[in-house]
């Protein structure tokens, strides 16, 4: 039995119905979606996902990514983004299983494998390519260890093989370039962590580039690299996800939404809102409640 289907009979067995299953594993879940449509809006986190059955398409920053079965996706730097399957049914429903990064465990296991990066490229926020059967194996082991008692400890060691699969395999070209320290990539990783933690600031491009050692027009040029954004499309990107996830998950008014962000106008607000979303915020939230 192929390695994909031998994966694909443990997550039909591990999810009898639709739903997104979190494992006994930290960071690691399993979802299975019998129909297509429900479009998810957020930011991505670093993750590897694994696309065992059906098709998934994101739309992450300018572009869009189709995920098919057998291919694995990366995430290394936070990403707004939305996504949605397209395709899955009843009798072969959408299955994937994700894995968050621990982003320290990478760089330091990157630094170990690589000296140095002498490209010029900083690498992409996400990439995709067909999952290896190294890597689809040790998916299906942690897939497995996820439902026993001593998961805790080994699935630590399953997790550290996936990682050198990762650096090491088709994809590990473009992702060692965000996770080797000192890297182009790495250095904008650093510039967008920051932005993360503190996007109710305004944004200063000359101080943040600066800031991870580099000149104004060199930083726009790989930002916009590895995110498909310029750093002020990136900032109210994050401003604006951060607004609909307050209004949708905490009952939280336009307006008080805009001002928890770091809007002053609540007009600018909506303007912006609604060239993202196609809708006013209060529209918006109604239609996807």
């Amino acid at each position: 039995m192929r390695d994909i289907d031998r994966l694909k009979n443990l997550l039909l067995q591990r999810m009898p119905s639709p739903g997104k299953y979190a494992a006994s594993v930290e960071g690691f879940s399993l979802s299975r979606r019998d129909a297509t449509g429900l479009v998810d809006h957020g930011f991505h986190k670093p993750s590897i996902g694994l696309v065992v059955q059906g098709e998934k398409r994101s739309i992450v920053g300018a572009g869009t990514i189709v995920h098919r079965e057998g291919q694995c996706f990366v995430i290394s730097v936070d990403m707004p983004g939305s996504c949605f399957v397209s395709r899955a049914s009843n009798d072969a429903p959408f299955l994937a299983a994700v894995l968050e990064l621990d982003t320290c465990e990478v760089s330091r296991l990157a630094g170990k494998i690589y000296s140095a990066d002498s490209g010029q490229s900083a690498g992409r926020g996400v990439v995709s390519a067909e999952a290896d059967p190294p890597l689809l194996n040790a998916f299906f082991r942690l897939t497995e260890l996820s439902a026993q008692d001593d998961a805790a400890f080994l699935a630590s060691l399953v997790v550290q093989e996936i990682y050198y699969r990762l650096l090491t395999g088709p994809l590990g070209t473009y992702i060692r370039k965000i996770f080797l320290s000192g890297a182009r990539g790495n250095q904008i990783a650093r510039a967008i962590s920051w932005m993360r933690d503190n996007y109710t600031h305004p944004l200063h491009i000359e101080e943040l580039a600066r800031s991870v050692h580099m000149g104004t027009s060199t930083f726009h040029k790989y930002f916009k690299e590895i995110t498909t954004l310029s750093p002020l499309q990136y900032h109210k990107r994050l401003r604006l996800y951060e607004a609909q996830r307050l209004m949708l998950c905490e009952n939280m008014d336009a307006m008080s939404a805009g001002l928890a962000v770091g809007y002053e106008s609540h007009t600018q607000f909506s303007r912006e809102y609604k060239r993202l979303f196609g809708d006013p915020p209060c529209r918006d939230i109604r239609r996807r409640r």
